[in-house]
């Protein structure tokens, strides 16, 4: 069933009842973040075993900087999948990104050098890739939206820096003194991505 984001009262911040915290975060615990993103990752890989019948594997992404998840059909990698998890809203989005054409409620982020990386990564290979999100929102439940990163290039030229953020680095962005915590994003609408029904459809087409 397709979730109806048009705006509407219940994704009004001024008035909503459950409202999430306005005030930027003091700590971005980047072991929380990740801990997150795993769970929907195996999620994602069990529920693609299950729906598209074929083989799911994690990447070794983090030696070769690759997706998280291969699709494959016999002994060819068909597509990648990227999994990200997020909860916190960007609640200060319409005025620290006045031109970004995004609410609070439908925004969701991607580390921008990812996005960059995975542009080439589909550019050298020429093999599908697409990115997932698990959003958890008071006034969302909780959904799976996501899209090729086609698409998610061509919302990036169009809107260029005016969706671009630069957050201030905190001690929690460091893990044994390095930091690996997200200081800039590019931003999307849960507008613009596809239910994850339909991005099956798009993987079973391959």
């Amino acid at each position: 069933m397709k979730f109806d984001l048009t705006f509407q009262p219940r994704f009004n911040c001024a008035i909503c009842s459950t409202r999430c915290d306005g005030r930027s975060k003091s700590a971005f615990i980047f072991t929380d973040d990740v801990a997150l993103s795993v769970q929907a990752e195996d999620w994602i890989l069990q529920h693609f075993q299950e729906v598209l019948g074929l083989s799911v594997y994690k990447a070794a992404g983090e030696i070769h900087g690759l997706p998280d998840l291969e699709i494959i059909r016999g002994q060819k990698i068909i597509a990648r999948v990227e999994v990200k998890a997020q909860s916190r809203a960007f609640m200060s989005i319409e005025r620290l990104l006045p031109k970004s054409n995004l609410h609070p409620y439908e925004a969701v982020a991607l580390n921008l050098s990812d996005l960059k990386r995975y542009i080439t990564l589909y550019q050298r290979e020429d093999i599908p890739l697409f990115l997932v999100w698990r959003v958890q929102r008071p006034c969302l439940g909780e959904g799976y939206w996501g899209h090729s990163v086609t698409r998610l290039q061509e919302i990036y030229q169009h809107y260029q820096g005016d969706r671009r953020y630069r957050r201030r680095s905190t001690l929690s962005d460091y893990v044994d003194g390095q930091h690996c915590g997200v200081t800039v994003n590019y931003h999307f609408s849960l507008r613009e991505l596809l239910p994850l029904s339909a991005v099956e459809h798009c993987l079973q087409q391959l």
